[in-house]
């Protein structure tokens, strides 16, 4: 009865623990989810326990010989319970659906990812993208829009929720490395991680111990066995099952942590340009002795001095009226004079790199993408030390303490893989650095000056500059690749020295034989051994790689200069508000520079003058009025807003110093270059405010944009595309809508913007070079001295009586408005058709289908030069690799004969020659090791070559690409091919197809070899290949459509980051940071989609294949395995193609100018005159496109001077691109008496030289800049600048003078407009080009600057050069010797002036006639050049 009373209690248990269990369920009905989630999981624990109890009484004593089960008295009943119990416990947890739990409750998603709500069967085996699978094999692409929605968890909001206050330096006011912080966050994501990797090493001994025990039974007869033969059985099923889930589940974790770190990185690093202080990206000297200042030096990259003006926006704002102020006890000093300047004439300096445009764009992308391999660090620190102790353990269970020998031979052997690692490492730090150079100048050449490129004739030149920078980054990718080589070559060598070692010691030393089961035991553990510094090789260069590039990311946030808004360095003085003065703007005892370097401060572009700007006593600006601020050349106009706004370093001179400006009620900041997106007008015009009709309207109205917009077919929905451009190729248009004002236009500004409605009641502070046009409107006056100091305050007329220079400046200005009736309608280039939606940029192109042949041919076709090149090259590496592989094959046979050798002598195992067969076995080794170096080494400098090949092949292609194609394509995309995916190339393409290579080798020899030794394996193998390819077109139908979205959504957060940098100051000053940070959340957020589907599919087909492969029997799963390895390597291959080569494939067949024939080359004297003849020119954007020239003919004879005119949208830009044949165009043009369409384009363009309204200068030198070749000495570079009127505006003694060794900001952002013009000239006198083009700037540049330019041009320019110039104002083309007047793309006058003067009906006349100074023309036409 004990036995009875026992079993009572047992069931009272049972009874209890089902009760429990059923109140947690119904609990569950009456509970909010977030206890609903915890109260089913506890009851399916408890339900879990109860049936491992069940399984430890009853199941278990059935798999023993000695156990009997406890409840197997009840008989069926038992049954019964225990199969209901696995259907609660077991069955039902893993396949019922799981319950919604937003990760933010007050913001839950409408749309839910079947992840988030799947069973837990279906997450294991990624059956919820079964769908996916099975949409895309139906159609040829699945675009975006269908895959699936974003998890909540993945949402960039919640992320930087989760992440920044330890990733972002300003919110974790830590200097720790990023990697740490990074750790930090996931580091639950961490501790899962390596409990897989434990769980797959001791999952990976469930199979070898499972076979070992079968033996052992088969071997003994079951004598002395404790277990049934069938658990081992079970547990040869269960071991690979246990390891495809655990490494299931580690990829899910990790590809979702990469997807998660590469969005908080992305966003991190744009949240920290928006901090940064901005300095003009110019190259550092190493040589300081060297004046280069700029001559406008308080003019930083999105600013110009001339016409920047600051204002209290009234838009609502839920923040309340704070000001920027700032007080501090500490002095500040006023700069001394520097010292004496160099010569103008000094030589070219050693230049370290400045290229921080580069560098961010290689952060976002390439560094990136390297951080997505270095999660493979666990590899290294946790499943590969663990394989390995587990394996020396197994080693001396077999061979004793020679196996402590042999693993430190191994130890003693790792220092030469460590300083291969330490090389590696240097090498690759080297490369990036390398990378980053290249990348700027792409950048720059493609992205910001390319239409000069072009109309200068410079694509070969520039190529060959970037084709030199890519030689100089291949070096060290060649260096990469060797390296690689030589450590696999270490740690294949390694553990082979320490098994001969071990079995040297085992049989001299120890005195032992090495039976059959040792040496097959051992060998197997010591290959298993190889496998894993094999493994060791591969991991170690991408880890290598990730640090350095999460160290390049570190630098970044932590290293690079920021706002004092944000600094925390040591010195930089907090702003603070201030009590005293609320509601003021101004600035009181305190100085400004452009950095806070403790050696100076100096202007962006300047290395010599250190610029500041200083308030020694109080400045401020009357609230609710206009402010003019005024001043000379290089006063600190500009400065003063800059310092106003936040974006100068901050000095204190004493304890009531303060800088204030409110922005409780919003402030607008208009800078003279107008920054601009990439979207519609009217979304620029609103920068995130609310649309207001009736304001919107007026807005419209009072900056004389209606005439503007009318020119577009859809008006301001009108997309514009990067840096303003639009469907008219020069000069863009956007930008001319949006910013750019002539003198009409400018007072109109004045009179119905600043005197309007709108204005009213706010405060303006306006920066204008223009005085005279300002003064009806100043209530305000601030004169700055030339020194950076305030020179007065108040009325106009007091700041002109204490600077008689600017007095002078200003009584021209009002002249010039006289004349203002003179001057022709700002011309506009012609809009060709457009669609009603307005729409520029074209989607981002996507294949479709299968990789082609083509993609792949672009890199197989070029690692080597002709075909018998390409046939030895192609050998030698087949060849080579198969050796290899055949070698490793005959290993095993040569192991093989070797244990046939104990068999034939079982009586004396002593005959049999150890050191023989372990020679043989070693030998064929050495053989392997020899041929596999060989391979790897050829195939690397073959596809380094070919890498060259395709970069220098995009590079030229693109620099050879149309105008239009230009301006419909975003520069971020451009910028994509030649960064992440020349980068692919270099990496990740030559590294999957040498794996595909190698392991196809494998696979022909271990099939052979099954076939040939047990030809009935062939039935399953065929099978296996049948279910494994179908898999695998499923597979590859969904992937690569969702690798072409994944590769083409980086493109638009590359474009939105590259925006962002541009407009800083804008951004910023209209406080629009977290509007960017939301746009930047949408698109990373899109990257994010396609990514989270792309490694759900990864792992749905290896999950699908290891479940396949270990279905069969131990023999054939070998062979199995192999197979499946070769299909995820081939599969992986065709993604990196689709990613890479296809999406660069797509650039190389864009549309294309005419390349460079033998034929088109003229004669060595051509030109000998500008003589240029026009014959029924007809000219087009487009092939479909209407006609913007129709049928002109003129004839200008060399040495003449001719002025176009017309009204806008007449033809007159066009007829300059048409003349450079940079549009379509038919009928003939002859320059010197050759046809121009004969003429190679390169020749052509290098031979006219067209000035256009605001030149694009390069990055580097002014040198640089007016002989981007160096294919002139100094004397004559000097000569240029002088005939342009350069030394005109500066004398010998200024201090920020420009000379040749002056550096130069990206695009001459550290120019003024009015020097850029200059240096385009000199560009032009240097070049003596007989026909030169002139496109007439405006008001862009001031007064005194314009009258040099005219005079150089008249007095400078060859007589015999031919000069057109598009005029804007009548006073310049009065004196010339013809003036053309187009109107609709035809010529309606074309004469000398005097002639069209005299005709009373003329076009000319009647503009003349309008005129406020009509005599003063007609006299100069009758003078000519005289005037």
């Amino acid at each position: 009865m004990p036995g009875s009373h026992y079993s009572r209690w047992i069931q009272y248990g049972l009874c209890t623990t089902y009760g429990y269990a059923s109140l947690l369920l119904i609990w569950v009905l009456s509970t909010n989810p977030t206890w609903s989630r915890v109260l089913i999981r506890h009851s399916e624990i408890v339900l879990l326990v109860t049936w491992a109890v069940f399984m430890y009484r009853d199941i278990w004593p059935l798999g023993t010989f000695t156990l009997q089960p406890a409840d197997m008295h009840e008989g069926p009943i038992f049954w019964v319970k225990f199969g209901i119990l696995t259907l609660g416990a077991i069955i039902v947890p893993l396949v019922i659906p799981h319950q919604y739990i937003p990760y933010d409750p007050e913001d839950p998603f409408t749309e839910i990812n079947p992840e988030q709500t799947t069973s837990l069967i279906s997450r294991m085996l990624y059956i919820y993208i079964d769908p996916i699978i099975t949409s895309a094999s139906k159609v040829d692409h699945l675009p975006l829009e269908q895959l699936p929605p974003l998890c909540d968890s993945d949402a960039m909001k919640n992320l930087v929720a989760r992440s920044f206050k330890y990733v972002d330096p300003l919110q974790s006011g830590s200097s720790r490395h990023l990697f740490w912080k990074l750790l930090r966050v996931f580091a639950f994501e961490h501790v899962e991680l390596v409990t897989m990797l434990l769980l797959m090493v001791i999952s990976g001994y469930i199979a070898p111990v499972g076979i070992n025990r079968i033996l052992a039974y088969l071997e003994t007869g079951g004598q002395g066995a404790l277990i049934r033969p069938w658990v081992w059985i079970i547990l040869l099923l269960l071991g690979p099952l246990l390891a495809t889930v655990t490494s299931a589940r580690y990829s899910f974790v990790v590809g979702r942590m990469i997807t998660h770190i590469q969005g908080i990185v992305t966003q991190v690093i744009l949240d920290h340009a928006l901090r940064i202080r901005l300095k003009a990206d110019v190259p550092e000297s190493s040589d300081k002795k060297v004046a280069v200042a700029a001559s406008t030096p308080d003019t930083i990259s999105v600013v110009d001095e001339e016409t920047s003006t600051l204002a209290e926006d009234q838009r609502s704002s839920n923040s309340e009226d704070h000001s920027a102020t700032a007080a501090s006890g500490s002095a500040g000093a006023r700069p001394k004079d520097s010292s004496s300047i160099k010569d103008v004439g000094t030589k070219p300096r050693e230049k370290k790199e400045g290229n921080t445009i580069g560098k961010i764009n290689n952060l976002v992308t390439t560094d990136l993408n390297t951080l997505e391999f270095g999660q493979s660090f666990l590899f290294l620190l946790v499943f590969i030390p663990f394989q390995i102790a587990l394996g020396v353990v197994f080693l001396y269970a077999i061979l004793g303490w020679s196996v402590f020998v042999g693993v430190g031979v191994m130890l003693a052997l790792v220092f030469l893989s460590g300083m291969v690692t330490k090389l590696s490492h240097g090498v690759q730090v080297e490369k990036m650095k390398r990378s980053d150079a290249r990348v700027q100048t792409v950048t720059e050449a493609l992205g910001g000056v390319i239409r000069t490129v072009k109309l200068f004739g410079w694509e070969q030149k520039m190529s060959e500059r970037i084709d030199a920078q890519r030689q100089e980054e291949l070096k060290a990718v060649r260096k990469t690749k060797l390296l690689w080589v030589a450590t696999t070559l270490l740690t294949n060598l390694v553990p082979m020295v320490a098994m001969v070692v071990t079995f040297t010691v085992y049989t001299l030393i120890m005195k032992k034989e090495l039976t059959a089961s040792r040496v097959f035991s051992s060998v197997a553990v010591f290959e298993t051994l190889q496998h894993h510094f094999k493994g060791v090789a591969n991991i170690i260069p991408v880890v290598i790689q990730a640090k350095v590039a999460i160290d390049r990311i570190n630098d970044f946030l932590l290293k690079t200069e920021l706002l004092d808004a944000f600094s925390t360095t040591e010195g930089t003085t907090t702003l603070n508000p201030d009590s005293s003065s609320p509601g003021v703007i101004g600035i009181r005892a305190a100085t400004f520079t452009w950095d806070n370097s403790p050696s100076g401060t100096e202007t962006p572009g300047s290395k010599k003058r250190n610029f500041k700007l200083y308030i020694n006593d109080e400045l401020t600006f009357k609230r609710g009025h206009i402010n003019l601020v005024i001043g000379q050349t290089g006063s600190g106009k500009t400065s003063l807003l800059m310092a106003l706004l936040g974006e100068m370093h901050y000095i204190s001179m004493g304890p009531s110093s303060m800088v204030s400006l409110p922005r409780g009620g919003g402030v607008a900041y208009h800078a003279q270059e107008s920054w601009v997106m990439s979207e519609t007008i009217r979304n620029n015009i609103l920068f995130g405010s609310p649309y207001d009709e009736e304001r919107y309207k007026k807005v419209i109205e009072q900056c004389a944009l209606e005439r503007d917009l009318s020119l577009f077919d859809a008006g301001d929905e009108t997309e514009v595309g990067e840096k303003g451009i639009t469907l008219s190729p020069l000069p863009p248009p956007g930008a001319q809508v949006l910013a750019a004002l002539d003198v009409h236009t400018a007072q109109w500004i004045v009179n119905k913007c600043f005197q309007g409605d709108l204005i009213q009641g706010r405060t303006v502070i306006l920066v204008t070079h223009n005085v005279a046009l300002a003064t009806p409107i100043a209530e305000y006056v601030v004169c700055l001295s030339p020194d950076g100091g305030v020179l007065s305050t108040g009325s106009l007329l007091s700041a002109l009586a204490k600077d008689k220079k600017l007095s002078a400046e200003v009584a021209k200005e009002s002249k010039k408005l006289e004349e203002a009736d003179q001057e022709i309608t700002e011309p506009r280039p012609h809009v060709a058709a457009q669609n009603s939606d307005g729409k520029l940029v074209v989607a981002e192109e996507i294949s479709v289908g299968h990789v082609g042949w083509t993609p792949l041919k672009l890199l197989f076709s070029n690692t080597s030069s002709g075909t018998v090149g390409l046939i030895v090259f192609w050998v030698v590496y087949f060849g080579a690799m198969f050796l290899s592989r055949l070698a490793i094959t005959t290993e095993s046979w040569v192991l093989a004969l070797w244990a046939r050798q104990y068999e034939i002598h079982m009586g004396d195992p002593s005959e049999v020659s150890v050191s023989r067969y372990l020679s043989v076995y070693v030998a064929i080794f050495v053989f392997s090791l020899i041929t596999s170096a060989i391979s790897f080494t050829v195939f690397f400098f073959g596809t380094i070559r070919a890498s060259r090949v395709i970069h220098k092949t995009l590079v030229e292609t693109l620099l050879r690409s149309t105008l239009r194609w230009l301006d419909k394509t975003p520069s971020s995309r451009i910028i994509t091919r030649c960064t992440q995916d020349i980068a692919a190339i270099d990496g990740n393409v030559v590294a999957f197809f040498n794996n595909l290579v190698y392991i196809t080798c494998e696979i022909v020899l271990k099939l052979g070899s099954v076939i040939i030794l047990s030809p009935i394996f062939a039935l399953p193998g065929i099978l296996m290949g049948v279910v494994g390819g179908w898999l695998g077109h499923l597979y590859m139908k969904a992937q690569l459509s969702v690798k072409r979205e994944l590769s083409n959504a980086k493109s638009p957060v590359l474009g939105h980051i590259g925006a962002a940098i541009a407009g800083l100051v804008s951004i910023r000053a209209y406080g629009s940071e977290e509007a960017f940070r939301q746009e930047s959340f949408a698109r990373i957020n899109r990257f994010a989609r396609a990514q989270r589907t792309f490694w759900d599919l990864n792992r749905w087909i290896s999950v699908r294949g290891e479940l396949l492969a270990g279905s069969f029997s131990t023999a054939l799963s070998a062979y199995l395995v192999y197979w499946q390895h070769s299909d995820a390597s081939s599969t992986g291959f065709s993604l990196t193609m689709a990613g890479a080569l296809e999406r660069i494939q797509q650039y190389l067949v864009i549309d294309q100018e005419p390349k460079p024939t033998p034929e088109g080359v003229p004669p060595a004297s051509w030109p000998a005159s500008g003589d240029l003849r026009v014959e029924n020119l007809s000219a087009r954007y487009s092939e479909d496109g209407p006609k913007v020239l129709e049928d002109i003919s003129f004839h200008v004879k060399s040495g003449e001077r001719v002025g176009i005119v017309g009204r806008t949208g007449s033809g007159k830009s066009s007829l300059t691109l048409a003349l450079l044949r940079c549009i379509l165009t038919e009928g003939t043009v002859y320059y010197d008496g050759l046809a121009t369409d004969k003429i190679n384009l390169d020749v052509l363009r290098s031979h006219i030289t067209i000035i256009p309204q605001v030149p694009e200068l390069l990055s580097g030198t002014l040198r640089e800049n007016i002989d981007p070749f160096s294919q002139y000495e100094d004397a004559v570079l000097n000569d240029a600048l002088r005939s342009a009127g350069l030394f005109s505006l500066q004398s010998e003694t200024d201090e920020g003078r420009l000379t040749l060794d002056s550096d130069i900001s990206n695009g001459g952002s550290n120019l003024s407009v009015g020097q850029r013009q200059i240096i385009a000239l000199a560009r032009a006198i240097v070049r003596q080009s007989k026909l030169l083009i002139l496109d007439e700037a405006t008001s862009a540049i001031d007064y005194e600057t314009d009258s040099i330019i005219q005079e150089s041009l008249r007095k400078e320019v060859a007589k015999n050069v031919t000069l057109l110039t598009v005029a804007h104002r009548l006073q310049t083309i009065m004196d010339s010797d013809k003036i053309m007047v187009l109107d609709a793309g035809r010529i309606v006058e074309f004469g000398k002036p005097a002639e069209l003067l005299d005709n009373e009906k003329s076009f000319l006349r009647s503009l003349v006639d309008a005129s406020g100074d009509k005599e003063k023309l007609y006299a100069m036409a009758a003078g000519g050049r005289s005037l």
